[in-house]
């Protein structure tokens, strides 16, 4: 279980995040919604030591988590919303390149790693081409490879469906709740509000830094008006 308790971060004196408090299972999805600069993105880049936080703490399996160790260690993957491929690098090198050079891994075994995930995500014939070869959805699923391979506890997914049309959102639905039945703790930062009617997940909404609202899922698509920020926030957005 991840548990983390009254975080706090502060940007030139404003309070990015504000003494949020969470937890979440192995196996389980915690989706954190809100309008952009509440700090979600913040969060995941928290979780992956891009940011320092100021205060709070963050455990993993009941031991305390050093994000620093963390971040060598890949305890923690992240999906940037922009993918980072390098486009220089074939798709397969764009995998194998970590397990080579961090995890230390012979060619042979890291080229086998990569089109093992390659295949489970339905990229094998992808292995040879460049990112600008790629639809948006496959630059997505090669990022996701890219993690997966180094073999994290927890993932991140920085605003997963932006830009993408209706059916491949849903895709990427069905690829963060697989996650989940794989074992993984998946945190998810969206403005997405169709992500949460497509997900099993716990809703974490944001707004200036805090958590105003939780529900799971299922109890608020069963009954929407007993979470009135969560329902205010959704019709905001589909209105």
């Amino acid at each position: 279980m991840l548990i983390i308790k009254q975080l706090s971060k502060t940007f030139h004196h404003k309070k990015i995040l504000n003494n949020i408090s969470f937890s979440v299972n192995k196996g389980e999805i915690a989706l954190f919604l809100g309008k952009s600069g509440v700090g979600k993105s913040t969060l995941l880049r928290i979780m992956n030591n891009l940011e320092t936080v100021d205060s709070g703490t963050i455990t993993l399996n009941n031991i305390p988590l050093d994000l620093k160790q963390a971040n060598k260690n890949h305890t923690v993957g992240m999906l940037f919303q922009q993918f980072n491929l390098f486009e220089h690098l074939t798709v397969g090198d764009n995998i194998t390149l970590a397990l080579e050079k961090v995890m230390g891994k012979k060619k042979k075994d890291a080229i086998q790693i990569a089109r093992q995930l390659l295949a489970r995500y339905d990229l094998a014939d992808k292995e040879h081409c460049y990112s600008n070869e790629l639809s948006g959805g496959q630059k997505q699923r090669v990022a996701l490879v890219r993690a997966l391979a180094l073999q994290p506890q927890i993932i991140c997914l920085d605003e997963p469906t932006s830009a993408l049309d209706p059916l491949l959102t849903a895709q990427v639905a069905q690829t963060i709740q697989n996650l989940s039945k794989e074992g993984y703790i998946v945190l998810v930062s969206t403005h997405d509000t169709q992500l949460l009617y497509q997900l099993d997940c716990t809703i974490h909404l944001m707004e200036e830094g805090t958590l105003v609202q939780s529900a799971l899922s299922q109890d608020f698509k069963r009954e929407p008006d007993r979470y009135k920020k969560i329902e205010q926030f959704v019709k905001g957005k589909i209105d």
